[in-house]
């Protein structure tokens, strides 16, 4: 019999196996090198760390089912959606079982009146919103990434549309989740409005899988826009791109999506087949309209806008096909990025602040890194405040990680000086831990750990997340 040790306790590996094949059948069980290491690693920078065993569950009985073997054992459970996080929320740091719900991907059901969907958790968010075009419908947070609906819970994720629409918190009605022991609730309703006692299911939105497990969840939908327009705009410098962006904010207008881009990034991004901008800071912006008289209005007041930003080109009515290649672009450029620092490591930083306090993060992040003087990029979901970095740096280079490290405190500690937090969207999985005290004090650290010891006293869910070691 095989012993594992983890900080939870111990367990018989060999048993668990076999538990865990009696529940679900043994194909759909794996403790192979293979499969184990295809789930030991996000998309982030942080080291990796093989499972125990890999199960496959098709069902919430099924998944019932092995967190009651779990619980009783003492192993650890970690979710697995598509595994396109950045924040090492997915990697299985103490080991254990790795549940994949790549089976557990369909839609339940679609409620095309009240705009809203029903599905379950492994279904991934492009698939999902191509079958739901054919209804006129669409799910409006978009990571970048073809990320699971799991995933973007877990992690309430956000991206590119979140100025308009909201971060996946905002669009989350209901959910089925299994908890520590097995048991299964459902928390929310189909109701836009819900008043009725304490609010369950934004307390597991972004939780990380470390309270409990969803199985399904029910999302609302907005109609696909009839009208729409892409804007570019070019700046002098990353300063007066952030400034334009609190302009247009300020004013009122409601783009759907409103990205900054430092000149660094532009000129990867130029090297896409079908993009050429101007080589400066630069915003991408989307709008959509209920006519084309009321768009073509709210653009030409965001161009004086940015006019008075010293705008040194503009350009709308960027036509569908150009649009989409421009959007696939910004979604990629963080792959561009990697593919032209071949073999370096990097580090992403994700921080937001009011939207007043945008500017000032973004020149002080500029400041920095050319103090430092490493290779790094400034990109972000300028209207919602959200701002990262991508640092890249040789693997070997100590003084290098050191800088980059250095960069990151620095990024973090004047968001919080500024109101914001350490982490828009990518969550704290490893990286961010380190700051939760100093973001939220050590009575609200203690209010969630004391969560944490109610919903999972055994300590078996996505241990080592979110609070560290509990």
């Amino acid at each position: 019999m095989t012993t594992i040790q983890n900080p939870q306790g111990s367990f018989e590996l060999d048993a668990t196996i076999q538990a865990l094949q009696a529940i679900v059948g043994p194909e759909r069980v794996s403790a192979t090198e293979s499969d184990r290491d295809q789930h030991a690693r996000d998309q982030s920078a942080h080291p990796g760390r093989l499972p125990d065993v890999v199960v496959w569950p098709q069902t919430t009985a099924e998944v019932s089912a092995i967190m009651r073997h779990a619980n009783q054992v003492g192993a650890p459970v970690v979710a697995w959606g598509a595994g396109t996080s950045i924040e090492g929320n997915p990697i299985p740091v103490h080991g254990g079982i790795v549940l994949d719900f790549r089976d557990m991907n369909q839609i339940l059901k679609v409620h095309q009146n009240d705009f809203q969907v029903t599905v379950q958790p492994g279904i991934l968010y492009k698939d999902m919103n191509e079958s739901l075009a054919r209804y006129g419908l669409f799910f409006a947070p978009d990571p970048g990434a073809n990320a699971s609906i799991g995933g973007m819970v877990a992690n309430n994720a956000a991206g590119i549309r979140t100025v308009k629409y909201g971060a996946t918190k905002d669009n989350v009605l209901a959910l089925e989740v299994v908890l520590a022991n097995g048991e299964v609730i459902r928390t929310g309703s189909r109701s836009i409005k819900q008043s009725a006692g304490y609010d369950l299911t934004h307390l597991f939105i972004g939780s990380e899988g470390t309270l409990g497990i969803v199985t399904e969840a029910t999302l609302k939908l907005d109609p696909l826009p009839e009208h729409f327009s892409a804007v570019t705009a070019a700046f002098p410098t990353v300063n007066d791109a952030a400034e334009a962006v609190f302009g247009i904010i300020g004013s009122g207008l409601g783009p759907a999506a409103l990205e900054l881009l430092d000149t660094k990034t532009v000129t990867l991004m130029n090297t896409e087949e079908g993009i050429d901008l101007v080589i400066a800071p630069n915003l991408f912006m989307e709008f959509n309209g209920a006519s084309e008289a009321a768009l073509n209005e709210e653009l030409s007041m965001v161009e004086n806008i940015c006019n008075e930003s010293a705008c040194r080109h503009f350009q709308a009515g960027v036509g569908r096909e150009a649009r989409n290649r421009l959007w696939q672009a910004r979604h990629r450029a963080f792959e561009v990025m990697v593919r032209h620092h071949p073999n370096q490591a990097y580090l992403l930083t994700d921080a937001a602040v009011p939207i007043s306090q945008y500017p000032v993060l973004v020149a002080a992040t500029d400041d920095i890194m050319e103090e430092l003087n490493l290779r790094g990029y400034i990109l972000g979901h300028a209207g919602d405040g959200n701002m990262h970095t991508a640092i890249f740096f040789p693997a070997d280079d100590a003084e290098a990680r050191a800088k980059t490290e250095q960069i990151n405190s620095h990024i973090v500690q004047q968001s919080l000086a500024l109101g914001g937090t350490s982490t828009g969207e990518h969550g704290v999985g490893l990286g961010k831990q380190k700051y939760m005290e100093q973001e939220h004090g050590p009575i609200a650290m203690k209010l969630m750990r004391d969560l944490k010891a109610l919903l999972d006293p055994n300590g078996i869910l996505n241990p080592g997340k979110v609070l560290g070691q509990t």
